[in-house]
């Protein structure tokens, strides 16, 4: 009898050096731990079709089809025979399978009627989707009763057939039958679910789901598998997320209460514009956060113009009036420029001290970025360290060695999706003590994310529009189907532009040269052409349909200072039209430009679309958003821009955004570089499992706060959420 395997038996003891280091190289899976917790991606059903329809251009797939027929004839260009199979799924979708050279064993194998699982990329030749040179494994009996060929049978044998996430040199039937090798040895770990919980939620045992994932004996029996095994990893996450708000309740800062007299009541006295019930109401919460000996650790989303900005100007107000510094971390410098020349704006006579005309209990705001000249640099960083700048408003340049704060009591971190948890991490750490934290986000983010990913943070939402703000109109134009759309688009942008407006240009890419993080690959794997970019649109535009029009062009490669000079052009109303990458996306504020047309919108995610289309509409005229795209009718891009389209509510666009695009590592394993560790859960189709979770984490570390009666429920949570990710979401 074989020795059992664990969680760390090496792969290589199990199933051979050969196959184990397939298995590691494509798949980074090294363990019999790794691979049992690899699980099928899905669950096919012979005589159940796989929708060959759906399938895209250009994606590795595995599909359960049977052979419809096959038809062998000599190649054209060079000796030998194509051989032609055209398998089927039930639904009326095809594909055909090719193969070159003389094989006549394998058209004696793929006969009509015999079932099998056919993996390869999709391609696309003469309007036929096609799998050139498949791997592939046949499935029970042929139509004269021979048995099937493949030696890997025994792995299908049930009625539901799993396929598993692989790659081109591991097919699925390679990884189920080392699944079923390990399977066969395998002691499952310590069940670290608490009994009482198995108990009350009715879960199975972790033995019985890990077998029942991989082999299941029927579809209820899996259901209660995955149920079991997605609650392992929202409990986890949960458990983890409630140890750290408890620990946090504990850490030492230095409240920084609201004062009468100060800054902020005079700030408040000179607001042009009254503030909304939920800004005031979003402001009781901050300001009773930073009064308290404990550092706040607070989320604010609100819509794209819904006044984050004037709601932690406040708050960065209450840290000054108490003695402390307040800095605003803004990802880009045409952001942070921006946010220094508005707040500079409120607050008047306010943040000028030492100025002619200063207030009495005025400060400095300081703009910190790594544009800044030596002498500039210098006299910033001396009025930071002195105290003398109350607010600091700068880029990642505040995160430098050489910028130290006198006392620094609030860290607002905006857009907080665009930094990583080193940068922040690294400007929490110029303060003595812990400092108070505000991220904010215009991005709307949904329930669930909330829940999961920021549920050590206290959640804030700003959702009603200052008064003032106007609609804003959004139309899909199918530049393919209906050109003159395109050509009427144009003439719209001028119409507003001669009504006294500017307008906004937007471009997937930069142009020619090296490319920046913010731009997509020129040509994807589907020969599509490339994105459309602003270096080459721009000159199109000034001699074509914009002619005549004042034109400036704005993107990340440009110098700061040309970006800066640029976006007070266009601020001043010296340019009619600006010609962007999404640098725009976030932040900027022209209340004169009223329209924006995005070329390639379907390019860009759902939510990035809702951010840019933020841009106008910001005054008291109308906007209009033009979502430009030769996506066809009925494709998956095109419905996505009708959505777009549809809603100006930016919570249900989030909801729509996570539902189509991949959900990635909730715990950030795109920052640590790990391969995911959640594996089944899913934030939107697990929403109720993860809100009963985290109610069952409350209650167990209420009551074992450090886990010491659950041991092995603490070893569970250590190797799910390891030391990275677990600083990822400390650090929010």
């Amino acid at each position: 009898m074989s020795e059992p395997a664990t969680v760390d038996t090496p792969l290589k003891k199990l199933v051979g050096d050969k196959t184990a280091k397939a298995l590691a190289s494509h798949l980074d899976l090294h363990t019999a731990g790794d691979l049992v917790y690899h699980f099928p991606r899905r669950y096919d059903e012979r005589g159940e079709h796989t929708d060959i329809r759906s399938l895209d251009v250009g994606e590795q797939v595995t599909v359960l089809a049977q052979v419809q027929r096959t038809a062998v004839r000599p190649m054209r260009q060079r000796r030998g025979n194509l051989l032609e199979v055209t398998v089927g799924d039930g639904s009326g979708g095809v594909l055909t399978l090719t193969f070159f050279g003389n094989q006549a064993w394998r058209e004696r194998e793929l006969r009509p009627g015999r079932w099998g699982l056919f993996a390869g990329k999709v391609t696309e030749f003469r309007g036929k989707r096609q799998l050139n040179g498949p791997e592939y494994v046949l499935l029970g009996e042929g139509g004269d009763g021979e048995a099937a060929v493949s030696d890997d049978i025994e792995e299908f044998a049930g009625a539901l057939i799993p396929v598993y996430p692989a790659a081109a040199a591991v097919p699925t039937w390679v990884i189920a039958r080392c699944v079923r090798v390990v399977l066969d040895t395998f002691t499952p770990p310590d069940d670290p679910l608490p009994s009482a919980v198995r108990a009350s939620r009715k879960l199975v045992g972790l033995g019985a789901a890990l077998t029942e994932i991989h082999r299941p004996s029927s579809k209820e029996t899996l259901h209660q598998a995955r149920r079991r095994l997605k609650w392992d990893e929202a409990f986890a996450v949960q458990v983890t997320l409630v140890q750290r708000k408890h620990r946090a309740a504990d850490w030492p800062a230095r409240p920084r209460p609201a004062g009468p007299g100060g800054l902020l009541e005079a700030f408040d006295a000179r607001l042009p514009y009254e503030l909304t019930a939920g800004q005031r109401e979003v402001g009781v919460e901050i300001a009773a956060d930073l009064a308290t000996p404990h550092p706040m650790h607070r989320l604010l989303q609100g819509e794209v113009g819904s006044g984050k900005t004037v709601v932690a100007l406040r708050a960065m107000l209450q840290v000054v009036d108490a003695g402390g510094q307040a800095a605003l971390l803004a990802p880009t410098e045409v952001l942070a420029a921006q946010h220094h020349r508005g707040m500079l704006d409120l607050l008047g006579p306010l943040g000028r001290a030492g100025e002619l005309g200063s207030a009495e209990h005025a400060t400095r705001v300081e703009l910190v970025t790594g544009s800044l000249g030596a002498a500039a640099r210098r006299r910033a960083l001396g009025e930071v360290a002195s105290g003398a700048a109350g607010i600091v408003l700068g880029t990642h340049a505040l995160l430098y060695e050489g910028v130290d704060f006198a006392d620094l009591g609030l860290v607002v971190v905006d857009e907080q999706h665009r930094f990583g948890v080193e940068q922040r991490d690294a400007l929490r750490a110029k303060a003595d003590q812990p400092p108070h934290v505000l991220v904010m986000t215009a991005t709307p983010i949904p329930r669930t994310v909330a829940m999961t990913v920021y549920g050590d943070l206290e959640v804030s939402t700003l959702s009603q529009l200052p008064r003032g703000r106007s609609p804003i109109a959004s139309h899909v134009v199918p530049a393919a189907e209906k050109p003159a759309y395109l050509e009427r688009a144009w003439r719209r942008l001028r119409e507003e532009v001669a009504a006294g407006h500017q307008a906004y240009v937007v471009c997937p890419r930069i142009g020619d040269g090296p490319t920046s993080d913010e731009e997509p690959p020129p040509e994807d794997d589907n020969g599509r052409r490339p994105p459309l970019a602003v270096t080459e649109v721009a000159p199109l535009l000034a001699e074509g349909p914009l002619h005549g029009l004042r034109i400036g062009v704005l993107h990340g490669r440009l110098p700061a200072d040309e970006k800066d000079a640029v976006m007070r052009s266009f601020a001043a109303g010296d340019l009619d039209v600006l010609v962007a990458t999404t640098v725009i996306e976030v932040g900027v504020d022209v209340p004169n430009a009223t329209v924006m047309i995005v070329l390639d919108a379907d390019r860009f995610g759902v939510s990035q679309l809702h951010q840019l289309r933020g841009r106008v509409g910001r005054g008291a005229a109308a906007g209009l958003c033009l979502l430009v795209s030769e996506a066809a009718e009925g494709s998956s891009a095109r419905e996505r821009l009708d959505a777009v389209a549809s809603t100006s509510d930016g919570f249900t666009l989030a909801e729509l955004d996570l539902e189509q695009r991949r959900e990635g590592d909730v715990l950030g394993a795109t920052q640590s570089g790990h391969r995911s560790h959640l594996r089944l859960l899913s934030l939107r189709r697990d929403a109720d499992l993860i809100r009963d979770a985290r109610a069952e984490a409350i209650t167990l570390i209420e009551d074992d706060p450090e886990l010491t009666r659950s041991p092995a429920l603490a070893a569970s949570v250590a190797a799910l959420v390891d030391e990275d990710r677990a600083e990822y979401l400390e650090k929010g």
